[in-house]
């Protein structure tokens, strides 16, 4: 406790940690309901697929071999259909790397790599989720995860057995799992998630006044930035501006160089570099705070979030360049991270008291994925309690402290997690 008091973190331990402890209880307690048959209809689906998929990879390669062997792939790809990527990586052992992002380069090389990605995809969500989940069912047919309150060094939880935090969203096979998690008879599942919040933290922990204008005025901020960055009107923004500005947008945040960069938006390293002068030229305060957090970190060898919580960055005065750098990229995330995940954690907290003042036994908090939670509400209450959650969400942090940014949360309700309609 004393040296809590000496590092200022009453209001983390009180205020977020404390409260928080009994809530992710309760949340464990009941678990989310699971389709048994509906898992039990996709496993036989994505089994007969990768069938399919296994045959078109052995015709190619003219035998059969085990695909998931990384050393019978690679000599399979690199010797017998002779495949050579331009610059071969090769894992610690001395294997030429057949890992995911190395099959990504070489897509246009041979059509079996599409094929080999789409296995490994399938087979990853079977065994992951698909014939996994049933098994940790309880009588009820709910899972119930174990959340790590302080899961990740930046103040994030975790979840783990299973781990419900990472249920697959990016590809449509992916998604599919999401339809596996329903509500209870009687119930409806409701998800808020908060829109653009780490870069909405980033505006006001930087105090950079455009970024804090775009924000301030509603106006979409991807677009507003690629405006700025490829110097068209925002009217001329096309999809693929928009994407790429997105793609800069979070790559600053997590500290990302200019060969990162080149290598998220597929472009060459002078292209790169003049996206990021560009974009710092844009907003220059958003620049400056990111040199002084490095400075600051590494002056004080810590970092901390808008409530004070603390991470330490043991490399960040390292002799070492990469070493320095990896800790330098976390101080700039860090704080935007942490803070994110603080008010996440506090609006837990209200939202908590709000269903046991108002709804006890009628509304659940049963998931929370980073920015989004997801709640099992009674039907017949969802319409007066919904707007209840949004303004607890948007009001964690008032305007007066986010120099005038607000945080913005948006809601959707479904039968399952796979199909929701906004409200």
């Amino acid at each position: 406790m004393a040296e809590i008091k000496e590092k200022k973190l009453e209001f983390v331990y009180e205020k977020i940690e404390l409260p928080l402890a009994p809530v992710l209880r309760k949340m464990e307690a009941r678990g989310i309901k699971v389709d048994r048959a509906f898992l039990k209809e996709l496993s036989k689906k994505y089994t007969a697929e990768l069938k399919k998929i296994s045959a078109r990879i052995y015709q190619a390669a003219g035998h059969e071999f085990n695909i998931a062997s990384p050393k019978q792939l690679g000599d399979v790809l690199f010797d017998q259909l002779g495949i050579t990527p331009e610059k071969q990586k090769k894992t610690a052992g001395g294997q030429r790397s057949t890992k995911e992002s190395e099959l990504v380069k070489m897509r246009a090389l041979h059509p079996i790599i599409d094929d080999i990605l789409a296995y490994r995809e399938l087979s990853k969500l079977l065994s992951t989720y698909i014939d996994t989940l049933p098994m940790l069912l309880d009588k009820q047919d709910h899972v119930h995860t174990t959340f790590v309150q302080i899961g990740a060094a930046t103040g994030r939880l975790a979840s783990q057995n299973p781990n419900l935090q990472n249920i697959p969203i990016k590809t449509e096979l992916g998604r599919a799992i999401r339809h596996a998690f329903v509500a209870d008879p009687g119930f409806m599942l409701v998800s808020f998630d908060y829109s653009q919040i780490e870069l909405r933290i980033a505006a006001f922990l930087s105090g950079d006044e455009s970024l804090t204008e775009i924000f301030k005025s509603g106006r979409d901020v991807h677009s507003e930035v690629a405006a700025r960055v490829f110097h068209v009107s925002e009217k001329d923004v096309t999809y693929e501006m928009r994407r790429r500005a997105k793609v800069i947008n979070f790559g600053i945040l997590y500290g990302m160089g200019v060969n990162a960069l080149r290598e998220a938006l597929g472009t060459t390293r002078g292209e790169a570099q003049e996206f990021y002068s560009q974009y710092f030229n844009a907003f220059p305060r958003l620049a400056q705070h990111i040199e002084e957090s490095k400075g600051d970190a590494s002056r004080r060898g810590y970092t901390e979030t808008f409530f004070g919580r603390r991470r330490y960055l043991d490399g960040i005065k390292s002799p070492i360049p990469y070493v320095r750098a990896a800790a330098e990229r976390m101080a700039i995330n860090a704080p935007v991270q942490g803070t994110q995940a603080d008010v996440v954690k506090l609006a837990m907290i209200n939202i908590d008291e709000l269903f046991e003042k108002e709804a006890p036994g009628k509304a659940y908090l049963l998931l929370q994925v980073h920015d989004e939670l997801v709640f099992e509400i009674t039907e017949a209450i969802v319409a007066q309690l919904a707007p209840k959650i949004k303004e607890i969400m948007e009001n964690v942090l008032p305007l007066s402290k986010t120099n005038g940014i607000p945080l913005k949360a948006e809601g959707k309700q479904g039968k399952n997690w796979g199909d929701m309609k906004p409200l």
